[in-house]
């Protein structure tokens, strides 16, 4: 969506009216007012020389200054000792328009050119978007006072991980590396070798598919007590959960692939006198690629669920399941956060390895050469 410079004009104008009526909020914090200038130079260089935004060093410039602004409202209502004025929240209004405007620009950038600024501008442009919900998040939280039991700010959460390093890390190795780990890999593998066998012996996809489809059917908070019971209250409980989440989505995306073969290639290798297994190798598999690696995508983010709601159930002193039951019980909702914020960054970091792997094996599929 074009805008035609107006979150510039709009910044600049409301950056008039608060400096004149509610100024305030700048004589609070270090350097505040210097910093909040910024993104009202910056703006004026946007509308009256054009080409600042057009080579990348001046965007630079002005996703630079745009950061400033935030610098500003940040000192200041961490310096505020009572309520803020309503100046601020103008500007800040405002700034929000020169981010989005920020991240339109950075994504028109032409990135078939070079492959390296491509892959920088891909991976900027949801950095700034985070970066202005991180923001918001913690402007919202502090500016109007918000409980820290209702919600904490993004730097309580900070200072909260910062201080629990040694037991997230341990929670992490619990739920992670060894339950989540070892189910998606049992899960996925068991799912692949009977959506094989279905496809040799046609009578398995009746007997198997409707007892596929009610194993995932089944509600994890009546399962998990019970493999509680079976295996233990160890890693091995939980990564039984992951496998029966894991499962049925590997088998039905295999057979689905594995169908998807056109019937001219199958032809040719009929012509060829080649068997079942030659065909599944060097036809059909590949050609089903795409649709595992899909499984694969939507059981990354299954196992972790999995893992961690099992642990609500039953678990050494030691997981993210159960960190979090424990610390909402004492009310350390910044240490909840935290983890949280572990489980989060470690699902997103096994779905983007998945979805590079994705591309380096199924690079010739059409979705990728299109994109």
């Amino acid at each position: 969506m074009k805008t035609s410079g107006i979150f510039y004009w709009l910044f600049i104008i409301c950056f008039a009216i608060q400096f004149l009526f509610s100024r305030d909020w700048m004589s609070l914090g270090e350097n505040t007012v210097l910093f909040a200038l910024m993104p009202l130079i910056g703006s004026a260089a946007a509308l009256f020389r054009k080409r600042v935004i057009v080579l990348i060093p001046g965007k630079i410039v002005i996703t630079l200054v745009v950061a400033s602004g935030c610098i500003a409202t940040l000192n200041s209502v961490h310096s505020a000792d009572s309520g803020t004025t309503w100046g601020i929240w103008l500007y800040v209004v405002t700034l929000v328009g020169l981010m989005w405007e920020v991240m339109g620009f950075w994504s028109r950038v032409e990135t078939k050119l070079n492959k390296k600024t491509g892959i920088v501008i891909n991976l900027l442009v949801p950095l700034l978007f985070g970066g202005m919900l991180l923001y918001l998040w913690e402007m919202l939280t502090i500016g109007f006072e918000v409980p820290q039991v209702l919600l904490p700010a993004p730097s309580l959460i900070g200072v909260a991980f910062t201080n629990s390093l040694e037991m997230l890390w341990a929670d992490f190795q619990q739920t992670f590396l060894k339950a989540v780990l070892a189910g998606f890999f049992m899960g996925c593998v068991s799912g692949f070798v009977v959506a094989v066998l279905v496809d040799k012996v046609p009578f398995l996809q009746r007997g198997l598919l409707p007892l596929g489809n009610l194993a995932s059917a089944l509600p994890i908070v009546g399962v998990a007590p019970i493999m509680v019971m079976w295996f233990g209250f160890d890693w091995q409980s939980k990564a039984a959960v992951v496998v029966m989440m894991t499962f049925f989505p590997m088998l039905v995306n295999t057979l689905t692939g594995l169908k998807s073969t056109d019937r001219m290639e199958l032809d040719l290798m009929h012509s060829y006198a080649a068997d079942y297994w030659q065909m599944l190798l060097k036809v059909r598999l590949p050609n089903a690629l795409p649709f595992i690696f899909n499984a694969l995508k939507i059981n990354s983010t299954l196992a972790l669920i999995g893992a961690i709601v099992a642990e609500f159930f039953g678990t050494p002193i030691v997981g993210m399941g159960f960190r979090i039951s424990v610390e909402i019980g004492r009310l350390n909702v910044d240490v909840v956060w935290a983890s949280i914020a572990v489980a989060a960054l470690s699902g997103s970091l096994f779905y983007a390895l998945l979805a590079f792997l994705e591309r380096q094996f199924t690079g010739w599929h059409p979705s990728f050469r299109v994109s």
